[in-house]
């Protein structure tokens, strides 16, 4: 693949703004990178052209398969790219390359030279035995700008503090996130990338499982980090995603369709 490799980037991690003890690093659920460490081409016309990313050609295995076939992909900057796709289409190995968390990787990665990237998996893909808080879970989106095992400023407090509240889970702040019910706890994992205030963020199928209430919450994240002047790539099953700012890619079976 036509890419460089640069060193590992710490994960965004957790720490709580009363213990100053920190969660060693695997418990993240959000992956984090700064633009130093993700595998990237140099690209002039990427960072120049308002495109945040470009694909060419990209082909990826998963678990000894084809993940990915050939795809092409330019994602545009300030604006929502949606994958949409069945199970086993691609989308999930897509925004891992994006995020050069996958490494199984052929064909030409273009990247701009700097810019920082929250990746936000599954709830699926979170243990249910990690002994964290859901304000220690937010606190690692601050993990990246701070280094891990350093603990919160005022800053970074404020940050957690309003990501708690926008998606309307900072009355359950002290609670275990394996307490938490699947909707609740994807609020979370939403608001630990919201925390990052990262310039592409990554959303793997964020509403999937959630009822219309956490949904709407969601949503306006998504749309709050837009006019933020983030971008955002979001996997999805819903195909009534879309409309003005909004560019639309389908996947079937790890190719791109649309």
């Amino acid at each position: 693949m036509d890419i460089a490799p640069g060193p590992p980037a710490p994960a965004s991690g957790t720490a709580s703004d009363s213990v100053r003890d920190r969660v060693p690093e695997p418990a993240t659920a959000t992956v984090t990178a700064t633009a130093s460490s993700r595998t990237r081409s140099p690209d002039a016309a990427v960072a120049t052209s308002g495109t945040v990313a470009r694909l060419l050609g990209v082909s990826a295995h998963h678990d000894g398969r084809a993940a990915l076939q050939g795809v092409d992909l330019e994602v545009r900057a300030g604006r929502l790219t949606v994958l949409v796709g069945p199970n086993g289409s691609g989308k999930s190995t897509l925004l891992g390359v994006l995020a050069g968390t996958h490494r199984d990787v052929s064909g030409h990665v273009a990247l701009p030279p700097s810019g920082t990237t929250a990746f936000v998996v599954q709830r699926s893909a979170v243990s249910d035995r990690l002994p964290i808080t859901v304000r220690e879970t937010v606190s690692m989106g601050r993990w990246a700008t701070l280094g891990p095992w350093r603990p919160l400023g005022r800053r970074d407090r404020a940050v957690v503090d309003e990501c708690l509240e926008a998606l309307d889970v900072a009355d359950l702040a002290r609670r275990p996130l394996a307490a938490l019910s699947g909707g609740q706890r994807q609020r979370v994992l939403v608001a630990q990338g919201l925390a990052r205030q990262a310039d592409l963020l990554l959303l793997d199928e964020p509403t999937a499982g959630v009822d219309a209430d956490a949904t709407a919450l969601i949503r306006g994240a998504v749309d709050a980090e837009l006019a933020r002047g983030a971008t955002v790539v979001e996997a999805t099953h819903d195909h009534a995603l879309r409309g003005p700012g909004i560019d639309v890619v389908h996947l079937v079976d790890g190719r791109r369709v649309a």
